[in-house]
């Protein structure tokens, strides 16, 4: 029977995350997508303790056409990012969190994403409508 890199490398951190909290460093992985269907992005980033606001380390990884999720490649190079890093905790959202673009950098600030109506009128936590 052959064993699925893909598979492989994300049941590493998934086991991790399983754990649950074990003290810092954490490592979080967050998707985004321009919907909730396909994760076109992955950001990586990591805590050294709990006093960091932002993630000290941080990485990003894109697919065009693809889901990242499904990139073996991508989910190599998580995989040796987090452990360059050896974190003792390891967080994954359950579900694509929203759009791949960022406020201020891809569209200004208190606007919305013109590239991803999908989440236009969502709440990405929850993928629920707003109203």
């Amino acid at each position: 029977m052959t064993t699925n890199p893909i598979r492989k490398s994300k049941y590493k951190l998934e086991k991790q995350a399983r754990r649950g909290f074990r003290g810092y460093p954490i490592a979080t992985i967050a998707y985004y997508g321009p919907d909730d269907i396909r994760a076109s992005k992955v950001a990586v980033g990591i805590l050294l303790s709990e006093k960091d606001k932002e993630a000290v380390y941080l990485e990003r990884w894109f697919s065009e056409t693809g889901d990242v999720r499904h990139d073996l490649l991508i989910n190599q190079q998580i995989v040796e990012f987090i452990e360059q890093h050896k974190p003792r905790s390891v967080a994954i959202t359950a579900r694509i969190i929203g759009c791949p673009h960022e406020e201020g950098i891809d569209y200004p600030l208190g606007e919305k994403c013109p590239q991803c109506p999908f989440w236009a009128n969502r709440d990405r936590w929850t993928g629920e409508w707003i109203t």
